[in-house]
């Protein structure tokens, strides 16, 4: 008898868990699962937050509106510590586990290669928002990005100084072993060598310096115009405070969009009053979409948005966009209509998916302000 009670108590268990089981796959199916992998945690976690922040305004905005064909949008996020070992392994959860149809991420390019690999290989569409190294995209049918390429940005850096500013001297003050300073200061000389531009100084700093006062004297030594600078903020704060210490102005100096962040301001942003910096986004610019994005992220968090959420927020977007395209809510579906996205306007301005599956789009250029990021001008990349 107690045989036959336990054997009924645990028929009844198994009923309710595979009726359980079966509600949470039909809510599964009202929804529409896309996955991303950023870094909510680690070195770079601040990149990380801020890019969810923007992916999150921009699926409220969707499902709000009634969703997609019908269903609401879930998107299920995974923390990958800042590394490329854990962005490997939280891209391949994603599409295992969760059943994603497309995947968002990440900001960092080294954390994107390894992400990519596995979407690609995957055949589930990735769009990163903010990874620009070239190679983040190359040979790889299922990888977009909405952000500008380093070569592209070195490139109009380069023009802005010689077009717009008038300069013909300028010195470079790069990471010497970083892809991404290197890389930048490469594209950057090589343009602005082939506008007629002189080269004066071309300094290589190792990673890891924190005394900076023998290259800035070198490089005032020189007499440069521009002192072009395409390295993070976390190092261009001490480079700004030594550099006013042996009477280098500020406004001399110019960077690339590694310069964005909120910690630059607070910790050098006097001293960098009227510096520029190439960047994909400021809080000002002049768009519609971007002033529309601007108040609705104040009106959620409460402060303005950084450029790394207005990058969120546009990866999304044209994900949802191009989903409302696509005949079905496949991968393949989704991944075909990203790649004939035209006319995309996103609070970082207008842009379109060339062959290569880059973003096609100006570039903007922000000056430092009274302590806050300002809107300079707006450059096509080519």
């Amino acid at each position: 008898m107690k045989f036959s009670r336990r054997v009924f108590h645990l028929t009844l268990a198994t009923l309710a868990v595979s009726a359980l089981s079966a509600a949470g796959c039909r809510k599964k199916t009202d929804e529409i699962p896309v996955g991303a992998f950023l870094s909510l945690s680690g070195a770079d976690s601040t990149f990380g937050t801020d890019t969810r922040d923007g992916i999150e305004l921009a699926t409220d905005e969707v499902n709000a509106a009634g969703g997609i064909k019908g269903k609401k949008v879930r998107v299920f996020y995974e923390d990958d510590r800042s590394t490329t070992q854990e962005a490997s392994q939280k891209v391949r959860q994603l599409i295992d586990r969760d059943g994603v149809v497309a995947v968002l991420g990440e900001v960092a390019s080294s954390r994107t290669l390894a992400g990519g690999l596995v979407a690609n290989t995957s055949h589930v569409p990735l769009i990163t928002p903010s990874s620009t190294a070239v190679d983040v995209t190359q040979g790889r049918d299922w990888v977009f990005r909405v952000c500008f390429t380093d070569d592209q940005q070195g490139r109009v850096a380069a023009r802005y100084v010689k077009n717009d500013l008038k300069k013909t001297k300028v010195g470079i003050f790069y990471v010497a072993q970083d892809t991404y300073s290197s890389g930048l200061a490469k594209s950057f000389r090589d343009e602005f060598k082939k506008l007629g531009g002189e080269i004066v100084a071309d300094k290589g700093y190792q990673k890891g310096d924190t005394n900076f006062t023998t290259y800035l004297n070198e490089l005032k030594a020189q007499n440069p115009e521009i002192i072009f600078v395409p390295n993070y903020y976390n190092d261009m704060v001490p480079i700004a405070r030594q550099a006013r210490q042996v009477g280098i102005p500020g406004s001399i100096f110019m960077g690339g969009d590694g310069w964005d962040s909120s910690n630059l301001l607070e910790g050098a942003g006097a001293e960098l009053e009227g510096a520029s910096f190439t960047n994909h986004y400021a809080p000002d610019v002049p768009w519609p979409n971007s002033k529309k994005f601007v108040a609705a992220f104040h009106a959620k968090y409460k402060h303005d948005p950084s450029s790394l959420a207005a990058q969120g927020y546009d990866a999304a977007g044209l994900l949802f966009d191009a989903m409302r395209r696509a005949p079905q809510i496949t991968p393949e579906a989704i991944r075909k209509a990203i790649a004939e996205t035209t006319g995309f306007s996103g609070a970082t301005g207008t842009l379109s998916i060339d062959p290569n599956r880059n973003a096609s789009k100006s570039i903007v250029v922000v000056r430092i302000k009274d302590k806050k990021f300002t809107f300079a001008s707006e450059i096509p990349a080519e």
